[in-house]
Order: C-alpha cells, then sequence, then structure tokens
C-alpha cells in the first residue's frame, strides 16, 4: 500500500516539474529576436467587434442556422488568432519588465513590476480565453467564448508605454494598431 501511495506522489511531483517548465517556456519570447520586431500591433476595435455579444446576437438572428455557425466559426478563429498575439506580446513584455526590474530608479522599477505582474495575468488569462474559444468551437451556438481579454491586453498597453516614456521619452512602445494612428 504504501508504495503505491509513493508511486502516486512521485508522479504528481514529476506532473508538478514537468508543468512548471511548460509555462515557464510558454512565458518566453519566441526566437531571439529585438522586442520591437517582437511586439506585433493588434487592432483593438476589429478584436471588440469579434468579442462584441450584441454583434454575435444580431448575425444569430440575421443568418439562417447553418450559415450562422460557419460564420460564428470563422469569427471564434479570428478572435484566437488575436488572443494568441496577445499572449505572444505579453511573453515578450514579461522579458522587457523583468528587465528593468533591476533599474535603480524607483519609478522605472515600480512601472517594470506593474507591466510584470499585467502581463503574467494577461499571459494566463490567454491560455483559460484560448480553452474557451476552442470549445465554443466545436459549439458555436454556445456562449462559451465569452473572452475579456482585450480589457486586459489595453491595460497591459498603458504599463507598456508608461515604462517605455519612463526609460525612454522619446521613443513610443506600440501594442495596438490604434496607437498607430493616433502618433
Amino acid at each position: 500500500m504504501t508504495l503505491a501511495i509513493i508511486i502516486v506522489i512521485s508522479a504528481l511531483v514529476a506532473l508538478g516539474i514537468i508543468l512548471s517548465v511548460a509555462v515557464t517556456r510558454s512565458l518566453r519570447a519566441p526566437g531571439s529576436t529585438g522586442t520591437a520586431v517582437a511586439i506585433r500591433p493588434i487592432d483593438i476595435q476589429a478584436f471588440r467587434n469579434l468579442i462584441d455579444p450584441a454583434e454575435d446576437n444580431y448575425l444569430r438572428l440575421s443568418l439562417p442556422p447553418g450559415r450562422y455557425r460557419a460564420v460564428r466559426r470563422e469569427r471564434l478563429r479570428a478572435m484566437a488568432a488575436y488572443v494568441q498575439i496577445a499572449g505572444s506580446n505579453a511573453s515578450v513584455l514579461v522579458q522587457v519588465g523583468g528587465a528593468a526590474l533591476a533599474s535603480c530608479d524607483a519609478q522605472v522599477a515600480a512601472a517594470a513590476r506593474q507591466l510584470v505582474d499585467n502581463a503574467l495575468l494577461l499571459r494566463r488569462n490567454t491560455v483559460l480565453a484560448l480553452a474557451r474559444i476552442y470549445l465554443a468551437l466545436a459549439w458555436p451556438n454556445s456562449e462559451l467564448a465569452a473572452v475579456r481579454v482585450v480589457d486586459r491586453y489595453e491595460r497591459l498597453s498603458g504599463s507598456a508605454m508608461l515604462l517605455g516614456r519612463l526609460q525612454n521619452p522619446v521613443a513610443a512602445v506600440r501594442l495596438s494598431a490604434s496607437n498607430f494612428a493616433s502618433n
């Protein structure tokens, strides 16, 4: 009996280590490209349109059921692409914030801590959101994909801009396509 308990505990510890390594690797930015190249802007208005329940209701009422399911699946795939980009950008910003944490300037260090916290939270939320989106792909009539990642992404964008302005007031950090239009 004790041998079975030891085996189960060992398996759980091994699973914990494997999951820890997987999460750590998923938080790293892919490749060794520069930060400006690795961050891909997101069109926030298009993203908001995809997650808008009123837009979804309009499509549900105005399209035949078969066509609605096909359109819904297309919208869910696009939503998943936006969420993946947001998660990738969050991974890059975890590294940027981590590097800035060692700053001697207290304002920069505080902004870096806020950026890292927001980026890690967004990263976790993107994993959960993708799971919900993929479930909704299987059941397109469900309400499973009511994703709120865009609000968290905008908060992260604000944190990144604050840190960027503190470190280099002349260069702006852009995480959304709407920032391109305004600057």
